[in-house]
Order: structure tokens, then sequence, then C-alpha cells
């Protein structure tokens, strides 16, 4: 793929970053920063990204940590490798137990709530088949922001204030006392402040002596086990101790040249590939600015998020298969039902979550793809005393309909809403991309795509223009930048309009692709604290 770096067609606010050695891209500056001092060391991508990843669970907890999930897509040695590091629902927690419990739905907060973690084992995993360097470097800038602190960006600090409300409730519950001793102590630190979290770091410590072993088998399990049964919680230490991350085959499709790759189900990466698969169908050459193009991308959108909510599961459990949801025969009669007129689909709440995402690049051709998340912010709310693992609210993803594919069960995986992408051409990498942000992700995915392929914007470009999303029913939000006419013709046509300048609602994001002469070309979110760091 080939952009024109000059002659740019946006009004983009920066300028993409080249580099030919090494790149690393997130949405904080100094574990970017970390993952390219690993590429100075000699690592490979694998190991910056692994080092990245561990230092976003420090210097970002409002949307990430050591109790996570992550997803990766890994172009190594000129093969892509798909990593699902999700986990599922304690062996105790019964469909059954819930309904005993009260639940009309899965509760957003407090252990039940929680799935196992994924995201230690991720890295543990990743780094047994790809990595160079010794583990245990790999956590070395981690463990000095923890132990000796580091200053909190803007948008971290919005969002940790923000998070202090939503907690506030459940201040007096014995089994959130360890989130607040860990994170709110003080209240939510102010931006430019200085933040230590000791208990993390003896954590991360431990994780590297023991290969993450003692995560999953180990002391940090038998921790996680007697707080758990000490505060009413299912998770048991057998449930960490079965778990390992998943190798996967990434899901694909062609999209007018390029291949888009996605992590398969239980993860939410088909909606994007469903939509373009469906606008693939469509005219959409009026461009990005126009009303109609908006209508037509809305509507595939529409219908790709109806079916994923209905049909997407842990891949065990799935009655319609992945293979007909992107399928040119689905894609054909789903389009064929999108006419002048906004749809009203079954809805779905795509609340913007909390979640990082996080790519990079070395001079020998691998590419990595990582997103990590808690789900809604800080995640559950629960907090392992004496180890600063907070802990996913994932199981949120479960329904307790028992005639749902996704219906909660022990073992199971949860619908997941985190999804690395990752481009290729001719067979070729092109280079990873990622817009987190929840229910956004997909749909950020299908406008920062077509933004490139479709329309000529470069990666800055294509991630800073303005974005639409679909939050249930007729309902849409287009982010302040829009021509007016688009939120008119819109409302004509029956969407319910919301125009809105708060950009954290509609994700954020990441990527590098490879150029000619093999350069490297980063671009990264306005919307966040981000940083290109290249070499």
């Amino acid at each position: 793929m080939k952009f024109d770096m000059l002659n740019y067609r946006y009004p983009s606010r920066r300028s993409v970053i080249c580099g030919r050695k090494g790149m690393v891209c997130t949405s904080q500056p100094l574990a970017a920063q970390a993952g390219l001092d690993i590429l100075k060391k000699g690592g490979n991508a694998v190991d910056a990204m692994i080092a990245t990843a561990i230092c976003m669970t420090v210097l970002e907890p409002t949307g990430n940590g050591l109790g996570s999930d992550a997803f990766d897509l890994v172009w190594f040695g000129g093969k892509l490798y798909g990593l699902n590091g999700s986990g599922g629902a304690a062996k105790l927690q019964t469909l059954e137990k819930m309904k005993a419990k009260g639940y009309d739905s899965m509760p957003q907060r407090g252990w039940d709530s929680v799935t196992v973690p994924g995201a230690v084992s991720a890295w543990s995993e990743l780094h047994q088949r790809f990595g160079r360097l010794p583990f245990k470097e790999l956590f070395a800038a981690a463990i000095d922001y923890a132990e000796n602190g580091y200053p909190v960006h803007p948008i971290v600090g919005r969002l940790w204030n923000d998070a202090a409300k939503v907690f506030m409730p459940f201040r007096d519950k014995p089994e959130f006392r360890p989130f607040f001793e860990t994170f709110l102590k003080n209240g939510a630190p102010a931006i430019g402040s200085l933040v230590r979290l000791p208990d993390h770091a003896r954590t991360l410590r431990e994780l590297a002596e023991t290969n993450c072993e003692s995560f999953y088998r180990g002391r940090i399990a038998a921790a996680f086990d007697a707080f758990s049964k000490e505060t009413g919680g299912l998770l048991r230490a057998e449930d960490l101790a079965a778990y390992r991350a998943e190798w996967v085959e990434p899901v694909r499709t062609n999209y007018k040249g390029y291949e888009v790759c996605e992590i398969p189900p239980n993860g939410h990466g088909i909606v994007a590939l469903m939509t373009l698969n469906m606008l693939q169908k469509m005219d959409t050459s009026l461009g990005r600015d126009a009303e109609p193009t908006v209508h037509k991308q809305l509507e595939a959108m529409k219908l790709a998020f109806t079916d994923g909510q209905t049909y997407i599961a842990d891949p065990r459990f799935m009655k319609m298969k992945t293979d007909f949801l992107l399928s040119d025969a689905y894609a054909a009669g789903r389009s064929g039902e999108i006419g002048a007129e906004a749809l009203l689909p079954k809805p779905i709440d795509p609340q913007c979550g909390g979640t990082v995402y996080m790519c990079a690049a070395d001079s020998e051709g691998n590419m990595i793809s990582h997103i990590q998340s808690n789900f809604r912010g800080f995640g559950s709310g629960i907090v392992i005393p004496g180890y600063g693992i907070a802990l996913n609210d994932r199981g949120n993803g479960f329904k307790l309909d028992p005639r749902s594919d996704d219906c909660i069960a022990p073992g199971k995986k949860p619908y997941h809403t985190i999804i690395p992408g990752f481009l290729m051409k001719d067979g070729r990498a092109v280079g990873p991309f990622g817009v987190m942000g929840g229910f956004m992700q997909p749909q950020g995915h299908v406008q920062v795509l077509m933004n490139m392929i479709d329309y000529g914007l470069n990666p800055q470009e294509a991630l800073d223009a303005p974005r639409w999303q679909w939050i249930g029913g007729k309902k849409v939000e287009l982010e302040a930048g829009f021509d007016p006419a688009v939120a008119e013709g819109l409302r004509k046509r029956g969407h319910e309009v919301t125009v809105t300048d708060d950009f954290l609602s509609f994700g954020r994001g990441q990527m590098i692709l490879r150029g000619g002469d093999d350069v490297l070309i980063g671009a990264t979110e306005p919307r966040a604290d981000g940083c290109v760091a290249a070499w």
C-alpha cells in the first residue's frame, strides 16, 4: 500500500511518523518508549510489544491491568498468527446461581462480572513462541514505573477522575476495599502528579521470576482463591490452573484488493468484516464526507452488529458458524435490505470501554497487533489485596437467556469486544491497526480502513477524521467536524442524530504500515495521549 505523504486530503492536526529500524505505537508515550528501548537492545517486535503491554498495566490502569484479557495478530517469518488471551467463567458460575442472586442481566461490577484473566498468559505464550530477549528483561521498565512513580497524562487523568465517580457507591463493600486502597486512596490523582503502585511492582517481579506461572499455578493464584472465598466470589485456584491463552487461526475477508484480518469469535472482529463485505456491494463513491455514504455505512453496521450480538459467542457454542456470516451469500442478502430510510434493528449498547491498543514492528519484517482490556474502565472493581491486580468485568458480556448461544456456563468464554486488526495485500503484510473502545471498535475499524482504501487518506488523516457511531435503534452520534449537511440529511432519512464534541466516545487507535523501501509509517489517535516511537 502506498500513501502520498505530502498531498494531505484531510486537514489532519499532525503528520505521520516514519522510521526504518523499528516502531512502537500506543496511547501512552512512556510505554511506547519502553518498547522502543527493547528494540534498540536487540529485541524483536514481539519482545517490544510485551514490554509495552506490561508497562501499560501500570501507566494506563484506567483501561487495562494484570487482570485483563488480550488478543494478538502476529506477523512473524512471513505468516500471520492469532492468539486469543480471553478467559472463561469460573466452574462454579452457573446460570442457576446467577438467577438465584436475582440478576436479570450480568452485572458490570463485583466478583460475578469477573472471568479468568488471560493477558498474563498471552505475554508468556507470545514470548515462548517468538521472543528473543530474556523474559525478565521485558518487565524492567514497568517495575521501575510502578516502584518509583510516573506522571499521570491528561486523558488517563480524566478517565481516572470519571472512574472515581463510578465506583463511589461501592466504597463500603469489603470486596471493593483493595480497589480504593490501590487506586483511589486519596481520590483520583491530578493530571501531572506522580503515581506509585508498589503492590503492582512486587507482582511484576514475581511474574518475571516465575515466567508468569505464579499467576495461574502458584502463590498469586492462591491469593486469588483466598480473597474470592473470603468476599463471596466464585473464582478458584482450579480455574486459573486450567487456563492457557489459545492460538487460533485469524479470520479474514478481501476488501477491494486488501485482506482485512481479525481474531475469530468469541471476539466481535467479524462484525467489521461483515460490514465491509456488505459495503463492498454498494456504491460509496461519493466520498467519506457524503451523507449517502455515511447512511450506507451506518445501515450495514447496524445489520452486522444485530447479527453479531445474536450469534457471536464462545465458538464451541455457536449455532451460526463464522464461515456463513462472512460468506458472499450473507453479504448479498443483508446488503439487499438496505434502502433509503433508516432501519430499526435489534438495539445494542455500544458503550465506549476501557481498553488499550498497541502495535510494533521491527527491521526484520515482524509486526504485531495487540489489544489488552479490562472492559469498562478499571473493570470489575475487584483488586487482589497485596498484589494490585485489578480484575476484568468481561463476564458482563454473557447473557442470562438459556436460548442464547452466549448464555453463561462454567468455563465458557463470553462475547468479547476487543479486536486487534491486521491488513495484508497479495499475501504480504501491510501492517497492524486497531481502534479501542468497547462496541465502537468494529465501527472504528470500518471507518479507518475505508478512509485509507476507498478515499486515499494517509494513516494519520484516517485516524484524525471525524467519526460516526451507531448507539442503538435509530440513534446515531456524529463527532463534531462533519459537515452539518450530513447530520441534516441523515435526519431526513429517519436517523436520530446527535452531534457531540465528546471525542472520548469515538474510540482511540494506532497503526503501523510498511511502505516502499520497507519504511515504517506510524500514526496515533488525537483522542488519546498516544505516541509513535520510531527508530
